[in-house]
Parts: structure tokens; C-alpha cells; sequence
């Protein structure tokens, strides 16, 4: 990564609300995957598990394209 994208990523970070997930979803994650895997960082651990989202998506995508 170049140190413009690094720069550009740093000046698009946003602040996040969520809105309609249960208080037990809320706590049933943070027991099960916060805690033991993010050190209890729940900003991290939705970033992280975003990431790895896309980079599923991406590598699904691809599969599919490769299968026409």
C-alpha cells in the first residue's frame, strides 16, 4: 500500500451507529468473539471481520468468473 492510500484511508474513517441489533446479539458477541479473539476490542473486531468479508466476496467472485 502506498503512503497516499494509506493517507486517503486515514481521512475517510467515519464513525459507525447501529441501529435494531438486540441487546443479547450485542452481548453474545462480545462474549464469543470480542473477548476471546479482539482482547475485548469491539472496533476492531467489526473491522476485522469486514475485511475478511470482503476478501471472501472477492475470492467467490472470482471462483464464479472462473466457472463460466
Amino acid at each position: 500500500m502506498t503512503e497516499t492510500q494509506l493517507n486517503t484511508e486515514e481521512q475517510l474513517l467515519i464513525s459507525l451507529t447501529l441501529h435494531n441489533f438486540s441487546a443479547t446479539m450485542l452481548k453474545d458477541f462480545a462474549e464469543k468473539i470480542v473477548r476471546p479473539y479482539f482482547y475485548g476490542n469491539i472496533n476492531e473486531a467489526i473491522r476485522s471481520l469486514m475485511q475478511k468479508a470482503i476478501v471472501e466476496e472477492e475470492i467467490v467472485s472470482k471462483s464464479f468468473k472462473n466457472h463460466k
